[in-house]
């Protein structure tokens, strides 16, 4: 899962900025067979459409990202598109080595009206080590709709492997603790291991993603009795300019 209008605010004051050389902007737009987050359906097991906008400067970065979505209304909600709006700051521990990233993520759903909102904001930090990366995100409101669940914390682990001129291997894990109410049921393990290839910005790709211990009658659509955990083989492109 990654308000617009703010992203746009915040990308215009940056640009603005004396040292608006060293800026970076950059856009991606594409689709996916399934839109799997933490391991768990979002579209239904149907395909997404997906794009995004990042900018940095210096060590500081914002962006934005947007999806198609179909659990809220699984749930009786009216929300069809999933927007992220995300920043923070990167810099090194030790250079070329050892490095770190701390950042705030909002994950909005316009108009959903699901009751606790799905609404989500998360503060994140992460340690990247050579090829490996330890992440640890803790939501300061409720967690995707869950009720009581404020400082729910989702921790990964996650490679990069280069293996032939742009052909790149990446394997993770992750572990979803819900707090409150749904604590027992919420709770539950995910991995994925993708495998893409990049062609001057065009990058296609294919991954296994799977869950562990997530309960079956927990993630499962209502309207239909769908699984929305286990495991599938999702298949993307992305266009990244």
């Amino acid at each position: 899962m990654k308000k617009t209008i703010l992203a746009a605010s915040a990308v215009v004051a940056l640009a603005s900025l004396p040292n608006a050389a060293f800026a970076d902007l950059s856009f991606n737009v594409g689709g996916v067979s399934e839109y799997r987050y933490r391991g768990i359906a979002q579209s239904h097991e149907r395909p997404a459409l997906q794009g995004g906008a990042d900018y940095s400067l210096g060590g500081f970065y914002v962006g934005t990202w947007a999806s198609t979505i179909a659990w809220i209304k699984d749930l009786g909600g009216k929300a069809d598109v999933e927007v992220d709006l995300y920043g923070g700051y990167k810099g090194d521990i030790i250079k070329d080595s050892l490095s770190y990233d701390v950042g705030l993520l909002r994950y909005q759903y316009p108009s959903n009206k699901l009751n606790p909102n799905a609404n989500t904001t998360e503060v994140y930090g992460a340690l990247t080590y050579g090829a490996f990366t330890f992440k640890l995100s803790d939501s300061v409101t409720n967690l995707f709709g869950n009720p009581d669940s404020k400082n729910s914390m989702y921790g990964d682990l996650s490679a990069s492997f280069d293996v032939y001129e742009g052909l790149t291997v990446a394997p993770h894990v992750g572990y979803q603790k819900i707090h409150g109410t749904n604590s027992s049921v919420g709770s539950y393990w995910d991995y994925s291991l993708t495998l893409s290839k990049d062609f001057k910005g065009f990058v296609p790709s294919i991954a296994i993603v799977g869950t562990r211990s997530a309960d079956k009658a927990f993630y499962s659509a209502p309207n239909d009795g769908k699984p929305l955990s286990g495991v599938t083989v999702v298949a993307g492109v992305k266009f990244n300019f």
